[in-house]
């Protein structure tokens, strides 16, 4: 049973490290959709700025204040998603492991949890730990 409990802590691990990585993807992706957002916001705003500068027409600069506002809307609506995905507690399986070794929930000693994880591969490990430091419980 305690070979068959380290096996299936193995496989959770596994998924945790798995699910770690398509979240960092995810994020990577909503940064870069952000960017965007903001450069074609200060385009326009850009545009804006020239155009009232030049007495443009009272219809494109309508135009142009409506698409602000819309891509203001859009690049808020990826910031809240962003902070949705954003984990800020350890997984059930992360704990569960990590139970064994400690006790507490207070900052960790590196070479204790060093050893709690060493039966995991170097890339579950970075995850765990990634997962743990922006959870506040390593440094």
């Amino acid at each position: 049973m305690n070979e068959e409990l380290s096996r299936q802590m193995i496989e959770t691990a596994d998924r945790l490290a798995g699910a770690a990585d398509a979240l960092n993807r995810v994020l990577d992706r909503l940064d870069a959709q952000q960017d965007a957002l903001n450069a074609k916001v200060d385009r326009i705003v850009a545009a804006v700025e020239d155009n009232s500068e030049q007495g443009g027409d009272s219809e494109s600069l309508r135009k142009l204040q409506e698409r602000v506002a819309e891509l203001e809307k859009n690049n808020t609506d990826l910031k809240a998603q962003a902070a949705r995905v954003a984990r800020k507690t350890l997984s059930p399986a992360v704990s569960a492991l990590l139970g064994k070794e400690y006790e507490s929930a207070e900052k960790m000693d590196a070479a204790k949890l060093d050893r709690a994880l060493q039966s995991l591969s170097v890339e579950q490990r970075i995850a765990v730990k990634a997962e743990m430091a922006r959870a506040g419980m390593i440094e």
